[in-house]
């Protein structure tokens, strides 16, 4: 049979085509020399925006393509191996950690790498965004890789599945919807390190990458309101077009990997729904797709053979590295930390108290608020997907162009900096519970749902007894990256400026923050070991066993 083009396949590819033009102008921009002095100019004529919003664009999904790599090879490690505890572990560490505080080093590194070019200051924005998206990616594929339901995995050994056969015929395709709505959680979120990171400084050199953070540092730099106006305006656009034309076809698509017995309701693409009209092009994407299999399935006993052996030899090497590394690292720290005193490590210990205290309070008040509304728009697939542009544009807003407006109003007010900074923290660390709550909702099968209503469970009894449940391991992940965020967002919410007045928190991001400006490295290393050291026991305490119960106890199946 011929498979003729139809006009839909030549507007498909006539978009395809106009997506390459534009990569190829950026990479050409990015190979670029840099200009001397490390001056690029940024103008805030709103003519500018539309290549600006491209530009910032482009290192989100970047960013994205890395965060997604390291999510199925460094969750599936976390997942599947002997490592486990210290890889979660770590990986909630490095979520909470400021990476930012860091970004002088990477910069130096990529900088590095490709002296008087504009590609090592871009490839240090990446990375930076690259750590604002990963973790949450990271999360999700795990608790989905460790909730994959029984009935599923008991049919897999039955059927012979060797573990590269299951692992992309059942356990990725069960982790796609999750994977998804964190996804677009992990872009929105990657907003606030596009404006921290296109402003970059080494040494004397000080260069801003045209982008939509740099046009917003510099209209607040210049008290530019209408320049501000123009970037929201221009960031709503950018959200609500691949919104449109990436998110909400992936949403459609991930429909049918819904954990069901029976075809859910899909939500609708316009998009996904011009590809499907396509005659040519599907049938050449089915071939492609259909070719790569069958390449990576020869590929698959070199694979497994060689992985036993390599694994045990890695995780031995993993190992001794490790403690190697540790004993330099120990030392090198006390060293460091020795002229603070232990008077001064145990002052930081308690301010760290008080920072967690924080972080408890407002994850339980967030997840009253957001986790009932999640789960009822993810019930509601139609209303979901016409609020889901919405959402991302409010995750995405930098919650840090709101902190001068709260400063305001302590000065304004004589407003508590103890109480009135607290919310600061939460502001842009929210929505992980909120998309991850409408994942959960939308997971739950519409047979369950059923049973529910034919048995006259209604309210606080269908809640506590079905969808709390189902969506259970979701929320796990939802409160998981919601705390690191929190722990983050506590260095710059804990003390914000309004003029010339400075209102300071008691607690620990307001120590960090406070000797960050003073340039006192020594003060910085103990806060943040002191904020790993509790991120690390509020893990093993808290996270790791809710884990544990989600995957035994709310496991669908």
């Amino acid at each position: 049979m011929v498979y003729r083009p139809n006009r839909f396949d030549f507007l498909v590819l006539l978009s395809f085509f106009a997506l390459l033009a534009l990569l190829a102008r950026i990479g050409h921009e990015l190979s670029a020399p840099l200009p001397p002095a490390g001056k690029i100019p940024i103008s805030l004529d709103p003519r500018h925006l539309p290549e600006y919003a491209l530009r910032s664009t482009f290192r989100m999904f970047a960013a994205l393509g890395l965060s997604l790599l390291f999510t199925l090879t460094y969750a599936t490690l976390a997942a599947k191996s002997r490592l486990e505890p210290l890889l979660v572990a770590l990986l909630d560490i490095l979520q909470s950690v400021p990476i930012l505080g860091f970004l002088s080093f990477t910069v130096t590194f990529f900088v590095g790498l490709f002296p008087g070019r504009v590609l090592g200051f871009e490839l240090a924005s990446i990375f930076a965004v690259f750590t604002s998206q990963a973790w949450n990616m990271a999360f999700s594929f795990y608790q989905s890789l460790k909730t994959v339901p029984r009935d599923l995995d008991e049919a897999a050994r039955l059927f012979g599945l060797s573990p590269w056969r299951r692992f992309w015929r059942l356990e990725v395709p069960f982790a796609i919807p999750g994977l998804v709505w964190n996804t677009m959680m992990s872009v929105s979120g990657g907003w606030f390190f596009v404006v921290a990171s296109e402003a970059i400084s080494v040494g004397r050199t000080e260069v801003a990458l045209p982008g939509l953070g740099s046009y917003v540092a510099k209209a607040i730099q210049e008290a530019d309101l209408p320049a501000v106006l123009y970037a929201l305006l221009t960031m709503l656009l950018v959200i609500f077009l691949y919104d449109q034309l990436v998110f909400r076809p992936l949403v459609a698509w991930s429909e049918k990997f819904k954990y069901e017995d029976r075809p859910s309701e899909e939500a609708e693409s316009w998009v996904l729904d011009l590809f499907r009209r396509t005659r040519f092009l599907r049938r050449v994407s089915a071939w492609l797709a259909e070719a790569l299999w069958e390449a990576a399935t020869r590929l698959e006993p070199l694979f497994h053979a060689r992985s036993i052996r390599i694994g045990r030899a890695w995780t031995y090497a993993f190992y001794g590295t490790l403690a190697l590394v540790f004993l330099a690292g120990a030392h090198a720290f006390y060293l460091f930390l020795r002229p603070l005193g232990f008077f001064e490590v145990g002052r930081v210990l308690l301010l760290g108290l008080i920072t967690l205290a924080r972080v408890l309070v407002l994850l339980v008040l967030a997840g009253l608020v957001w986790v009932p509304v999640g789960i009822a728009l993810g019930l509601r697939p139609d209303l979901a997907g016409r609020l889901q542009a919405l959402a991302q544009f409010l995750a995405a807003f930098p919650a840090n162009l709101l902190y001068p407006i709260f400063a305001y109003l302590m000065a304004r007010y004589t407003l508590s900096p103890e109480v009135f900074t607290a919310p600061l923290m939460v502001l842009g660390t929210q929505w992980y519970i909120l998309f991850n709550a409408l994942a959960g909702g939308m997971a739950l099968p519409g047979d369950l749902r059923e049973a529910a209503a034919n048995l006259g469970l209604k309210g606080p009894l269908l809640w506590r007894k079905v969808l709390i449940p189902g969506a259970f391991p979701y929320l796990v992940t939802g409160f998981i990256t919601a705390s690191g965020g929190t722990w983050n967002a506590s260095i710059v919410a804990e003390m914000v400026s309004w003029g010339g007045l400075t209102f300071k928190a008691t607690g620990l991001g307001a120590y960090i923050a406070e000797w960050t400006g003073q340039g006192s490295p020594s003060h910085v290393l103990l806060g943040i070991l002191v904020m790993s050291l509790y991120v690390v026991a509020l893990n093993r305490l808290v996270w790791r066993p809710l884990y544990f119960w989600a995957a035994e106890r709310f496991r669908l199946g």
